[in-house]
């Protein structure tokens, strides 16, 4: 078919549209009209969910225009809007336990539930998977890294060094070292390397020109916008009706709904054979949230006068987040995976995710 013949909203897209503004719709007519608060809750949930996936899908119809790692880095970080947005509004509710509970738990979703399903859905479908690409390792490495540097105020604190007493400052100045080392990642990130399995394939003929594109990103990310303060204030009342606690609604429910792109791209990845791209992709959205959403949720909530967060997690937090670092690494240089592998690491999530409910 000719390009001039090809549509630009195949039936997928109008659906994937539809269900994003009616769903947007829905959480607002919830929000004004007094609806239930765990229905407010569920209905703003699912819009923010869509809206991630509109995110992700007008990113992929960018194409490979800016090379595959440009378009992985910018993925990543607008597939992270909607989690931004909530941890922000949380934060002016004064809600810090889940906004640390949601950084923790997004990064646990992606290395544990989202890989592990990713593992899951390739290796029934093709094997064990090869996941040698030199890009997932250096990626890895850079994962293991920024996880550890954002430990280290947690440690001072439990063990009383005299850091202890200035957390804030502390956390101020691992924040800020943290963007720098993300600001030193980003030429290798966005190098064009046309030999790399990344190109071979992952982005889709793209249909929509470039200004539909950035359009409907524009128009997803401002409806994100609104959509996660509602889904943020009927948050409180949910959680009190559902009798759940701060941590466990941060780590899981605002963790998963706020990465709802790479939950659906690397699964599908993994699915098609892609093995080594979806995982790359899968730990660049952990990557960002420790080297960039983590530090500007500090620095914003330091100096713009909302509930002051910190890097102080709590020890279960900290061990959780450091064994799946850990248990990632070690999959990704043993250099092949298998479906057993990812049963266990969304086994593992679901025990994790369990000792938490009380809190």
């Amino acid at each position: 078919m000719s390009a001039a013949a090809t549509p630009v909203l195949v039936r997928s897209d109008r659906i994937l549209l539809l269900l994003s503004v009616a769903l947007t719709l829905c959480a607002g007519f919830a929000h004004y009209g007094g609806w239930n608060s765990v229905l407010t809750f569920i209905v703003a949930a699912a819009a923010v969910g869509v809206l991630a996936a509109v995110v992700g899908h007008s990113v992929d119809q960018l194409g490979d225009r800016f090379g595959a790692g440009a378009t992985g880095v910018l993925q990543s970080a607008l597939g992270n809007l909607p989690e931004l947005f909530i941890c922000l509004f949380s934060l002016r509710h004064g809600l810090v336990d889940v906004v640390r509970a949601a950084l923790v738990g997004s990064i646990l979703a992606n290395l544990l539930l989202v890989l592990g399903l990713a593992f899951v859905a390739g290796g029934l479908r093709h094997g064990p998977q090869q996941l040698g690409s030199n890009r997932a390792r250096t990626v890895t490495v850079l994962m293991l890294l920024s996880v550890t540097a954002l430990s280290i105020p947690s440690v001072a604190y439990w063990i009383h060094t005299p850091a202890s007493h200035h957390e804030d400052a502390l956390s101020i100045v691992v924040s800020v070292l943290l963007l720098g080392l993300f600001a030193l990642s980003l030429p290798a990130s966005l190098r064009r390397d046309d030999h790399e399995v990344e190109s071979a394939g992952f982005h889709e003929h793209p249909r929509w020109p470039v200004w539909l594109a950035i359009g409907m990103l524009a128009a997803a990310g401002v409806l994100a916008a609104f959509v996660s303060e509602w889904f943020v204030d009927a948050l409180q009342p949910a959680m009190h009706a559902l009798n759940i606690s701060e941590v466990f609604a941060g780590l899981v429910v605002v963790a998963i709904a706020g990465n709802a792109v790479e939950n659906f791209v690397g699964i599908q990845l993994a699915a098609k054979g892609q093995s080594a791209y979806a995982f790359s992709v899968v730990l660049n959205s952990p990557l960002q949230i420790s080297l960039v959403l983590g530090p500007v949720l500090v620095l914003v909530s330091q100096f713009a006068g909302m509930a002051g967060l910190t890097l102080v997690f709590s020890p279960m937090l900290v061990v959780a987040l450091l064994l799946a670092v850990v248990l990632t690494a070690f999959i990704s240089f043993d250099g092949e995976s298998t479906w057993l592998e990812g049963a266990t690491l969304v086994v593992l999530y679901g025990i994790i995710a369990a000792s938490f409910w009380w809190g």
